[in-house]
């Protein structure tokens, strides 16, 4: 059993790894854009394109990696982020930099999946959901911890041992799992035509938008985090650093505060959480130029921020209740669309406009998003096509 709870915790480990990695670079992109001679719009796009890859492929690499041992798929994913934050470190050119964001982005959904889905196979069934939430927690301490340790690392040390920082949570994930997962192969799965025909719902589509407007709400703005706080605040880049573990730190409570919420009232919660990020857009925006309210305005951001993930991946998994995978697998592509329209909106805006306008594209998708909500409501409450599964939606439409 407690070799059971490190093979988890290791596991949670590599998807901290990951998270460091894929987003650890929102808090130094303005010394990737110095030190590799580029525009911040241009070293916007290191998340950007990395979102846009898991997006395109998300469905059909974990798809094609389910015959693989689950130690093979997990080990592998592992040792391509390692290596590719060797790279980061090593670079002095942003075409490399770009393609080692592109390789590692092809294993991040397969790791994510195989890693849940694992977690939930090793202990018995009573304790799967800890279990999976166990690993799941790993997102949020990168995001609360990671990401602003690397900025702390690039401002204080350099943007190498930043990377480096990377490499080696990443490697430390590897070796453990080489020593301590047991030889696992994949469960057998509904046939693909069986997960496939979720797609004719138009619920699921709906769903769909609204997942893919909630994230360009969150990372148009958020993608660009660090340029807003040394631009608008005029904060210097240790601030910054400190800035982005504040709002990381509230983001564990955040996330804790919306789960129960979609407890009591998931419809409720999901139709107010678009309405939320309008309101704290708007105070971002108002505050911006002033050090103690943007302070404040940046823990009220990070604790409603926090509520996306969970929010937007409960209002999509009541239309794919009869194929869950299959439902995740596109939450994790659809979201990762989302990441890139806002990566790539909030670069435009940036560029054309300035930092200080950045939370209108946020609260300009967050309104899209409310409208795909609402219109998901009118269809009614979701009903799930298997077998013994109709009508066990949860809440009203």
């Amino acid at each position: 059993m407690r070799k059971t709870g490190l093979v988890v915790l290791t596991l949670a480990l590599g998807v901290f790894g990951i998270i460091t990695t894929e987003m650890g670079v929102v808090g130094v992109l303005p010394r990737i854009s110095e030190e590799l001679g580029v525009a911040p719009s241009t070293a916007g796009w290191l998340v950007g394109v990395f979102a846009l890859v898991v997006a395109a492929t998300g469905p059909f690499t974990t798809l094609l990696a389910s015959a693989v041992p689950r130690k093979t798929v997990l080990a592998t994913a592992l040792a391509v982020f390692t290596v590719s934050n060797a790279v980061y470190a090593l670079t002095d050119r942003f075409e490399v930099m770009f393609v080692f964001r592109v390789i590692p982005a092809v294993f991040h959904p397969v790791f994510f999946s195989v890693a849940l889905t694992a977690a939930a196979r090793l202990v018995p069934a009573q304790r799967a959901t800890r279990a999976a939430t166990t690993v799941f927690a790993g997102v949020t301490v990168g995001f609360a911890f990671g990401v602003p340790l690397t900025s702390y690392l690039a401002e204080h040390l350099s943007l190498a041992a930043a990377f480096w920082f990377g490499a080696g949570v990443n490697l430390l994930a590897l070796l453990g799992v080489l020593a301590l997962f047991p030889s696992m192969r994949s469960e057998e799965r509904l046939s693909y035509g069986d997960q496939l025909l979720i797609l004719r719902r138009p619920r699921l589509w709906l769903a769909v938008l609204a997942v893919v407007a909630v994230f360009a709400a969150m990372f148009s703005v958020y993608g660009y985090f660090a340029e807003y706080l040394e631009q608008v605040t005029r904060l210097s880049g240790s601030q910054v650093g400190t800035a982005l573990m504040a709002f990381g730190i509230v983001m564990v409570a955040g996330n804790l505060l919306f789960g129960r919420m979609l407890e009591r009232d998931p419809v409720r919660t999901v139709t107010a959480f678009p309405v939320l990020y309008v309101l704290v857009y708007a105070v971002v925006y108002v505050v911006g130029p002033w050090t103690v309210p943007m302070a404040v305005g940046v823990l009220l951001w990070g604790a409603v921020h926090s509520g996306g993930l969970v929010v937007s991946q409960s209002w999509l998994a009541r239309d794919a209740q009869d194929a869950p995978e299959f439902g995740n697998s596109l939450f994790i592509s659809f979201s990762n669309l989302g990441i890139t329209l806002g990566s790539a909106a909030g670069g435009l805006v940036v560029s054309s406009l300035g930092a200080h306008r950045l939370p209108w594209a946020g609260a300009a998708f967050a309104l899209v998003a409310l409208a795909a909500v609402l219109l998901r409501r009118r269809l009614g409450p979701a009903v799930a096509a298997g077998p013994g599964r109709a009508g066990r939606s949860r809440g009203r439409t």
